[in-house]
Formats: C-alpha cells, sequence, structure tokens
C-alpha cells in the first residue's frame, strides 16, 4: 500500500523516532509499504518517520549503472547505528519529504553501521559514496534531522524563504 510522505515543515520530522522492539508482521507490512511508497516517488531511500510511523527503520534501494532498481538489491535497516565513519565527501542530496530542493551536503565518506533485519537479525555493513550518504541521510530521519539543517546559515535562511514563497503560490493555485 502507498502511505502518504508527511513534508517539511511537518513537526514530526523533527522528532527522534522510537527503537523497533517488535519483529512482527505489522513491522514486515511497514516494510513492505515503505518500499512501495519510496518506488511510486521515484526515491532511493526512505525512514518510517516518512510515512509518520515514528520507528527507527529505514530503507533504501540504490539503481544500478543504468538507473534501474532491483528489489533483492533492498536494505532494510532497522535500528541502525553508525559504529565507524571515515573522510568526507559532498554529495547533491534531494528529501521525499522536501520535495524539489536539492543542494550539496557534506557527510563521511565511508560508514561502517550495525543495524537488524526484518527478522530481527544483526547485520553490520560497510559502505561509501551514495550508499553510505543514502544511510547517513535516512538514519538522520530517525534522530528528527533533516539535510536541509546541514546548510550553511545563509543557505538555509534563503531556502526557507523561497519554500514559504513557493508554498504560498501552491495555495493560491488551488
Amino acid at each position: 500500500m502507498i502511505r502518504q510522505i508527511i513534508t517539511y515543515p511537518d513537526k514530526r520530522l523533527f522528532m527522534r523516532s522510537n527503537e523497533v522492539e517488535r519483529f512482527d508482521k505489522e513491522l514486515h507490512t511497514l516494510l513492505d509499504d515503505m518500499y512501495e511508497t519510496m518506488r511510486a516517488k521515484n526515491g532511493i531511500g526512505l525512514a518510517a518517520i516518512q510515512v509518520a510511523v515514528p520507528l527507527r527503520a529505514l530503507i533504501i534501494n540504490l539503481p544500478d549503472e543504468e538507473g534501474n532498481q532491483h528489489k533483492e538489491d533492498l536494505l532494510e535497516l532497522i535500528n541502525p547505528i553508525i559504529v565507524e565513519s571515515k573522510g568526507t565527501q559532498v554529495y547533491t542530496e534531494g528529501c521525499l519529504s522536501v520535495p524539489e530542493y536539492y543542494d550539496d551536503i557534506e557527510r563521511a565518506k565511508w560508514v561502517r553501521v550495525e543495524y537488524y533485519d526484518r527478522e530481527g537479525n544483526k547485520k553490520s555493513l560497510e559502505s561509501e559514496g551514495l550508499l553510505a550518504v543514502a544511510i547517513q541521510h535516512e538514519m538522520d530521519h530517525l534522530d528528527g534531522h533533516l539535510f536541509i539543517e546541514k546548510l550553511p546559515y545563509l543557505k538555509r535562511k534563503k531556502f526557507e524563504k523561497e519554500w514559504k514563497k513557493k508554498k504560498k503560490a501552491t495555495k493560491a493555485k488551488g
């Protein structure tokens, strides 16, 4: 089922999500719905809070060289924790909760994350490049942060001013 994605400035996006305690059918349904929702919106990652569920669960499905996403490449990270990170990189990021806005964000170049899969099995993953960016971006959501918070002060103020202007124009249309 495709769920509605909540968007900035919804206050729920700024709340820390709760640990997943039950690896049950309800969690599996949430993860499956998140996948359908992410694909329907052409995203590469989605945190549970973005569909208004305050749980520490996220999914990532990076496209291959041809730009295709394959479900067998889907990563589901439950209660993830970054245990190590190295280096820095700058990537142009966007977010389904901040539609149609993209900007350059600096993050760690390499991360090792520990997490649980949908069945409750403990896993570890090392990543770099876009996957490392996506993991950090989605994990920020779990802690109640959006990528726009990483913008320099003046750029953030400019974003907020343009966002308000865009929202007014959208409301005026209808």
